[in-house]
C-alpha cells in the first residue's frame, strides 16, 4: 500500500526521460516565501561551522591563485595577467586603500612558504611556485590518481540519481574540487571510465550519461551506515522506500523539547531512495520534500569536506527533482544542514559530519588542504560571529598592510624575461552573491 501511495508506476526506469511539461509544475506556488539566511534566529547559529568557513575561506584564495599558475606552461604568471582572476579571489577593494596591483603584491607576499616574486629587467613582476608548493602539487596529483576510482563511482552515482540519467558537463565541473576530480576532468578523466558514462553532444550542450546501472551503487550512505551499525540486517533489492531517520545536531543554545513532537513526525515519515523513480510524487507533498532531504544528504556525503557552495546545489533542481525553493528546505531541516552566510556565498554542510568546527573523517584531500593552510599566510581568528559586517576583520588576515619592508624580487636575466601570453581556460567558479541567491528563490 505504501509504495502504491508513493509512485504511481511501480517499476525502475533507469533510462527513462522526464515527461513534458511536468517540470513546469515546479514553477507554481508550492512553496511558501524564501526565508533569508541573515533572519535566521541566533538559537539556529552554529558558530563553530561559521569559524570553519572563514578558516578556509582564505585557502580557498590561495587555491585559486595555485589554478591560475597551473594553467600557465611555465608555471609563473605576471601580477598584471593575474589580475584577471581578482573576482575568483576576491579581493575587496575596501580592505585596504592601496593601488590594485599592490594589494595582489600584498595577497602573494603573504604565503612566501608556497609563492615566490620575480623581477624581470624591464620591471614585469611575476609570481611563481616555491619548491614547496610544487612538491604539494605532485603530492595532489597523486592523491587525486588514487581517488579516481572513488570519483567515478560518486559520478555515476550522480547519473544515477538523476531523471534523465544524465547532466550537463558544465554543470558536473562544479564539483570538481568537492568531489575530488582531477585539473583535466573535461580533457581526459570522463572519458577513461567509458563502462560507466560517456559524453553525448545534446542540441545545446555537452552531456555526461549513464551508460549502464550498477545495482549495488543504488544505495544511500544512510543505507550503508545502518547496515554496518546492525540498525538494519539486509539492504533492499531494489530502491524503493525508505524509513531510515537523518542524523541530527542541533547548535547548542537550542531548545529542542519545543519542537520533539514535529521533529520525531518527520523522522518517522517514510521517503523514496534518491536512487527510485521520483516521476509519481506530488511536488509540495511532504513526501516530495522529505526525498529532496534524502538527495542533498546523499550529494552532500559524497563531498571531501561534506559541504557545498549552496547554488552548487540549486543547479540541480531541475535533474535531481528538487523543490524551486530548495533554500527554505534547508533552512526549514537546520538540525541535518547548515548554512552558512559567510562573504558572498553560502555554504550548506552536512552536520553529522563535523565534530564542532572538525571534520570527523578526514579524506588524504582533506589533509593535504589543511597543509596548505597551514603554509599559508592566513590562519583565522577564532570568534563569535554575529553578522556579515563583521567578515571584512577576517579577510584583512590576508593582506600584509605594512610597506616599511620592501618586497624582495628574484632578479630575471634579460634572455629569461618570461613569456605573457594568456590563457583563459580556467574555470570561472566564482558564485552567485547574497543579493542573487534571494533573488533567486523569489515568486
Amino acid at each position: 500500500m505504501i509504495r502504491r501511495r508513493f509512485l504511481s508506476n511501480a517499476s525502475i526506469d533507469k533510462v527513462g526521460s522526464y515527461p513534458d511539461g511536468v517540470f513546469s509544475v515546479f514553477q507554481k506556488r508550492w512553496m511558501a516565501t524564501n526565508r533569508r539566511v541573515q533572519d535566521r534566529s541566533r538559537f539556529k547559529k552554529m558558530h563553530d561551522l561559521e569559524f570553519a568557513t572563514e578558516r578556509w575561506k582564505g585557502v580557498s584564495k590561495i587555491l585559486t591563485v595555485m589554478d591560475a599558475l597551473k594553467k600557465e606552461p611555465e608555471q609563473v604568471i605576471s601580477l598584471r595577467h593575474l589580475e584577471k582572476y581578482r573576482q575568483q579571489i576576491n579581493l575587496s577593494k575596501q580592505q585596504i586603500n592601496l593601488s590594485k596591483q599592490h594589494k595582489l603584491e600584498d595577497f602573494i607576499r603573504k604565503s612566501p612558504k608556497l609563492f615566490e616574486l620575480y623581477k624581470d629587467k624591464k620591471g614585469v613582476v611575476w609570481c611563481g611556485f616555491t619548491e614547496k608548493a610544487e612538491y604539494l602539487l605532485e603530492k595532489e596529483a597523486r592523491i587525486l590518481e588514487q581517488h579516481s576510482q572513488k570519483a567515478a563511482e560518486y559520478v555515476t552515482r550522480l547519473l544515477m540519481m538523476s531523471v534523465d540519467k544524465r547532466l550537463p558537463v558544465d554543470k558536473v565541473i562544479h564539483f570538481r574540487r568537492d568531489m575530488g576530480l582531477p585539473d583535466d576532468f573535461r580533457q581526459r578523466w570522463i572519458h577513461m571510465f567509458p563502462e560507466h558514462f560517456k559524453v553525448v553532444r545534446g542540441e545545446d550542450d555537452e552531456y555526461l550519461q549513464l551508460v549502464s546501472w550498477n545495482p549495488s551503487w543504488a544505495v544511500t550512505e544512510l543505507e550503508k551506515k545502518a547496515l554496518a551499525t546492525g540498525v538494519i540486517s539486509e539492504l533492499q533489492p531494489e530502491p524503493g522506500v525508505l524509513s531510515l531517520p537523518f542524523p541530527m545536531k542541533f547548535p547548542r543554545d537550542y531548545k529542542v523539547y519545543r519542537h520533539g513532537g514535529r521533529m520525531e513526525h518527520f523522522q518517522k515519515r517514510s521517503y523514496l531512495s534518491p536512487y527510485a523513480d521520483a516521476r509519481g510524487l506530488m511536488p509540495g507533498s511532504q513526501e516530495f520534500d522529505k526525498r529532496a532531504v534524502a538527495i542533498m544528504h546523499e550529494l552532500l556525503s559524497f563531498t571531501t569536506e561534506k559541504r557545498l557552495l549552496c547554488d552548487h546545489l540549486t543547479h540541480f533542481r531541475r535533474e535531481f527533482v528538487m523543490p524551486q525553493k530548495l533554500m527554505r528546505l534547508l533552512l526549514k531541516h537546520f538540525a541535518i544542514f547548515y548554512v552558512s552566510e559567510r562573504g558572498k556565498r553560502f555554504s550548506v554542510f552536512l552536520t553529522e559530519a563535523y565534530d564542532r568546527m572538525e571534520l570527523i573523517d578526514k579524506c588524504p584531500l582533506v589533509l593535504w588542504k589543511e597543509k596548505i593552510q597551514k603554509l599559508s599566510g592566513y590562519r583565522g581568528r577564532r570568534k563569535r560571529i554575529k553578522n556579515s559586517n563583521e567578515l571584512s576583520e577576517f579577510d584583512d588576515d590576508l593582506i600584509d598592510t605594512s610597506h616599511e619592508k620592501e618586497i624582495s624580487f628574484v632578479e630575471v636575466e634579460d634572455d629569461e624575461t618570461l613569456s605573457e601570453d594568456e590563457d583563459d581556460s580556467i574555470v570561472d567558479d566564482s558564485e552567485m552573491d547574497i543579493g542573487e541567491v534571494n533573488d533567486a528563490y523569489q515568486d
